[in-house]
């Protein structure tokens, strides 16, 4: 378990996790699996920036130890107190009791109720600093990137970013570089971790990135805590991020996801594609049962829309279409243009609650749902094939 000097003094001693699949419970799907990037800064002191999940632990430590004695770690720097981060500070301040642990002061409380109290402890808030040696750490806080007690780690010297959660990807994988990767994984990766983590704090995310490039700090490595680091035009990532956080990066799709009792909404859902697709966008045809919603959040961070279907059950939504709903509501895709359709037998329902519900996600419902009685006919199904246009007349 070697670990990997990014540049002279800054080594990667953080762990790779092949075989986790869910993230944040079960609401977040990580194919890849994901890392939990530490970075060990060495100069007349020693810098522990970020740690790792605590059952990572000894292979932190096996890492750190192949560079300097363990007792010498001076400062345990927590950029973020989600135990995906800390869950191993206690551990190196048990082992390591004279080391000062660095937050910012909305971090205190946070680590002494996952933790415990006892330890040294200095908070800093943006412009301070820490001398290590002719090797100068910067702090700049960052609430809501993506938790209020966040900042950012700027080693000033060698222009490195450590900005923890910000600009990462749960992406497990031997090299260290995101230019060493397949792309094509790097950046779904990417999109992922905005659509899922980020987007509900996009105004947020807008502010500080904005706020970071006014002060042109010059930026020649970011850093994240997780999945690779950027090298090669590092920049690239917060100018994605900046354009996803405005809605101003856009492909011409629209995501149509859906569940159904007894086939009529998917017949819906097919004849509303078939017109979405002659008007020149390409549909995406996601049945609920079938699809990961996290993989379904993701294709629509960049689609012109989305169009959510579902059968009527008990005049409610069938209860798999609810964890769709539930997400756009909690991620706020704020201004994404949306619309509902749906089938009945009795009485209708469903699309009047998905309705809401995307009212509710901030989203921008551009057409009256489209409903079916029963088993559509092909008269329905030719009126629904217009309404699939029509959406998709609006959304170009």
């Amino acid at each position: 378990m070697k670990p990997f000097e990014i540049m002279k003094g800054v080594y990667w001693v953080g762990a790779i996790d092949h075989d986790v699949r869910n993230f944040h419970g079960y609401s977040y799907t990580v194919h890849h699996g994901t890392t939990y990037n530490a970075y060990l800064v060495v100069g007349k002191k020693v810098a522990l920036v970020d740690a790792v999940y605590g059952p990572f632990a000894e292979e932190m430590f096996d890492r750190i130890s192949r560079i300097v004695d363990l007792q010498k770690i001076d400062y345990m720097i927590s950029n973020h107190t989600e135990t995906d981060h800390s869950g191993a500070v206690p551990e190196v301040l048990k082992r390591v009791p004279n080391a000062t642990l660095v937050c910012t002061a909305r971090a205190i409380d946070a680590l002494k109720k996952h933790y415990r109290d006892g330890w040294k402890i200095q908070t800093v808030k943006t412009g301070d600093e820490i001398n290590l040696g002719g090797k100068t750490l910067r702090f700049y806080e960052a609430p809501m990137l993506h938790w209020p007690e966040s900042m950012f780690t700027y080693y000033v010297e060698e222009q490195l970013l450590m900005p923890n959660d910000a600009f990462g990807q749960h992406y497990a994988s031997e090299e260290r570089y995101a230019d060493e990767v397949d792309q094509y994984v790097l950046w779904k990766e990417a999109e992922k971790y905005y659509a899922n983590i980020l987007w509900p704090l996009s105004r947020q995310v807008q502010r500080k990135i904005e706020e970071v490039l006014e002060l042109k700090l010059p930026i020649k490595i970011i850093a994240p805590s997780h999945g690779l680091i950027w090298r090669k035009d590092p920049l690239q990532i917060a100018t994605r991020y900046l354009q996803w956080a405005k809605g101003e990066r856009t492909t011409n799709k629209v995501v149509i996801t859906w569940d159904t009792m007894w086939q009529s909404t998917t017949k819906l859902a097919r004849a509303i594609a078939e017109g979405v697709k002659d008007e020149g966008l390409t549909p995406l045809l996601r049945l609920i049962p079938h699809s990961d919603r996290s993989d379904t959040m993701a294709e629509l961070l960049e689609a012109k829309g989305i169009l959510v279907g579902s059968s009527t059950l008990h005049n409610e939504i069938l209860p798999t279409v609810a964890p769709i709903l539930s997400d756009l509501e909690v991620l706020k895709p704020e201004g994404k243009k949306c619309a509902a359709f749906g089938s009945y037998g009795w009485s209708g329902g469903a699309v009047k609650k998905i309705q809401e519900a995307m009212e509710r996600g901030k989203m921008q419902v551009i057409m009256e749902p489209f409903t079916v009685k029963w088993v559509p006919t092909k008269e329905e199904l030719d009126k629904a094939y217009e309404w699939g246009r029509e959406f998709a007349k609006k959304v170009k």
